[in-house]
């Protein structure tokens, strides 16, 4: 068996789809109010993995999860367990729950793979902040508003230039870091253990792929912006800089819009083994009628790491103004274009430490989305369960082979 962090389709489509949109679950039991299951009637097409191969596992104590006899009604409590999340479909407290837990579980792997992402984007940017970036000097009173935007998109256009090379480390880096991480927690739903090595020998040949997807969507993202902004700069003045609020405005919306239709790409690149283009396609198919309910859980989530961010920043921010007051003063003033040491690497510390606890939980959930909507869709727990019994059976040799 190639024990991969894939997960295998739904099974076969029935008779009367092409590609497995119609893809439903088996008849089962009605629910409490007496009518049958509803699944959605527009089902992604399914993905390319192969199920496990081997022998299927004797029934008997122990070799099911909590099985539930036949025609029990579906009972959440009964749902198989084998790792950090039932096989079932999952609330939103589950899949935030699902994500911290596997960083508590595979915290070796998981800790080893954030904090050397962490420190080489915090250093990097540390580097880029004292010796590329310069702040802009400030305006002076009775600046127009037109005056205002140009001087504020000066500002972020420096910025953008003196960051630009520690932004593509800190890319690199994450890309490694989602890939990687994608491996832990597709491992973790299963319940089996992974090692960083054999997470790497997983992700490997699925980088460059991801890398191409990782840019398609920044270049995607900066045609989005670009078009917004760009009315007001061809017009100037105060009827550009109405065009200029509008056309970000509506960046803006866009800009989410397509962060969301696109935001399981990246783990369904990586467990199905598909191209840049079909990935994409994936998403879209998997978040089509969900887009409110992925968008929600997203916030929410990126609320809570900014929540926790601020929490554990505050203290090395004030810290870093005890020990380098005069050196922050000096640049609020003006008189300065750089921030001091001290103020950086305490900083730097800071990001650290928040960048490797919030990195796990942020890919957690993305991943545990990007099944959440397939069990949803495609009755992916059915497949997930029949790959979980394998665990408590004698590695066949591919077992052994993979590490896992």
């Amino acid at each position: 068996m190639n024990d991969t962090p894939g997960w295998p389709p739904p099974g076969p489509a029935p008779s009367g789809g092409q590609d497995g949109s119609d893809a439903s679950r088996p008849d089962g039991p009605a629910d409490a109010n007496g009518s049958a299951p509803q699944w959605s009637e527009h089902q992604p097409p399914a993905g390319r993995w192969s199920p496990p191969s081997g022998p299927t596992p004797p029934s008997g104590p122990g070799r099911n999860w909590n099985a539930q006899p036949a025609g029990t009604p579906w009972d959440k409590p009964h749902a198989p367990k084998p790792g950090v999340v039932p096989l079932r479909p999952l609330g939103v407290g589950e899949i935030l729950d699902g994500a911290v837990k596997t960083l508590r579980a595979h915290w070796r792997t998981v800790l080893t793979i954030t904090v050397t992402v962490a420190v080489l984007s915090e250093t990097f940017g540390v580097l880029a902040q004292r010796y590329l970036t310069q702040k802009t000097p400030p305006l002076g009173p009775g600046a127009t508003p037109a005056e205002e935007l140009e001087h504020m998109l000066e500002s972020v256009q420096s910025s953008l230039i003196g960051m630009g090379p520690a932004l593509l480390v800190t890319l690199v880096a994450s890309l490694v870091s989602s890939a990687l991480l994608t491996v832990v927690i597709s491992r973790a739903i299963l319940g089996r253990p992974v090692s960083l090595s054999s997470a790497w020998q997983e992700a490997r040949p699925r980088l460059l792929r991801l890398l191409g997807l990782t840019l398609l969507l920044a270049a995607m993202s900066a045609a989005v912006v670009f078009a917004g902004l760009l009315p007001g700069r061809l017009v100037g003045g105060a009827p550009g800089v109405a065009l200029t609020l509008l056309g970000s405005l509506a960046a803006l919306v866009a800009f989410v819009w397509l962060l969301i239709r696109f935001s399981l790409a990246s783990p369904a690149l990586m467990l199905e083994r598909g191209g840049v283009v079909q990935s994409l396609k994936r998403s879209a198919k998997l978040v089509q009628g969900s887009w409110w309910r992925v968008f929600g859980i997203v916030l929410l989530t990126q609320l809570l790491i900014y929540l926790f961010t601020l929490v554990v920043s505050i203290p090395f921010m004030l810290l870093a103004i005890a020990v380098d007051g005069d050196g922050l003063t000096g640049l609020v003033a003006g008189t300065s274009t750089t921030f001091g040491w001290p103020f950086l690497i305490v900083t730097g510390i800071g990001g650290v430490i928040t960048n490797a606890l919030t990195y796990p939980i942020s890919a957690g959930v993305t991943v545990l989305l990007y099944v959440d909507q397939r069990i949803r869709r495609e009755a992916l727990d059915l497949e997930l369960i029949r790959a979980a019994n394998l665990s408590d059976r004698d590695p066949a040799p591919g077992d052994r082979a993979v590490g896992g």
